[in-house]
C-alpha cells in the first residue's frame, strides 16, 4: 500500500509539471529517476532507528481518450528501498516492480472525475544475504475522486478529493514489519 501511495504522490507531482495537452491524440511519455533519504525513528513501532534509501525509476504515459478527450495515465515503476539499522548495520532491501494505469475515467458532470486505477506487480524483501524473506505479488484497484478545476481534459489543475482502495491485494501479502524487524535486529 505504501508503494501505491508513493506512486500516487510521484504521479501527482508529474501532473503538476505537465502542461495541458495540446491537440487530440497527443501522447506524452516521461521517464524519471528520484532518490530519497530518510531516518525513521521507532521503525515498525520498535526502538529500532533505520536509514532508508529509496530509489524510484519509472516511465509515465499520458494520453487523451474518448470523445471528451479525458486524460489517462499509465506508469511502469521500479522501486528499491534499502533499510539499514543505524545501530548494527543490518539491512534489508525491498524491491517492487509494478504497472499502474487508469482503467476508467468518468466525468461525473458535477466538476469531478472518478478514476479507477489498477496497480499490479511484484514486491520482494531480501535480507542482507540476498535471500527473499517476504513477498507481495498481485494487484489492487483504487478509486480516485478529483475536482477537475473546470477543465476535465487538463489534469494540471486537478485537486484530489478522495482516494479509496476498492479491491484488496489479490496475491500473497506478507506482513512487512513481521519479516523485516527480525532481519534488522
Amino acid at each position: 500500500m505504501r508503494r501505491l501511495l508513493l506512486a500516487a504522490a510521484l504521479l501527482a507531482a508529474l501532473v503538476l509539471a505537465v502542461p495541458a495537452l495540446a491537440g487530440p491524440g497527443r501522447v506524452i511519455k516521461e521517464t524519471f529517476h528520484e532518490e530519497f533519504f530518510n531516518e525513521i525513528d521507532a521503525f515498525c513501532e520498535t526502538d529500532i532507528v533505520v536509514e532508508s534509501h529509496l530509489v524510484v525509476d519509472g516511465t509515465t504515459w499520458i494520453r487523451p481518450r474518448g470523445r471528451a478527450g479525458l486524460i489517462y495515465f499509465a506508469n511502469r515503476l521500479r522501486i528499491t528501498d534499502t533499510f539499514t539499522n543505524v545501530d548494527n548495520g543490518n539491512f534489508v532491501v525491498s524491491t517492487a516492480n509494478f504497472i499502474d494505469k487508469d482503467l476508467r475515467v468518468t466525468d461525473n458532470g458535477d466538476g469531478t472525475l472518478t478514476i479507477l486505477i489498477l496497480s499490479t506487480g511484484n514486491a520482494v524483501i531480501y535480507n542482507s544475504d540476498g535471500k527473499a524473506i517476504g513477498r507481495n505479488p498481485g494487484q489492487v484497484r483504487a478509486e480516485l475522486l478529483v475536482d477537475h478545476g473546470g477543465t476535465p481534459s487538463d489534469p494540471s489543475d486537478d485537486t484530489e478529493i478522495s482516494f479509496e482502495l476498492v479491491k484488496e491485494s489479490t496475491g500473497r501479502t506478507d506482513d512487512f514489519c513481521e519479516v523485516v524487524v527480525p532481519a534488522l535486529s
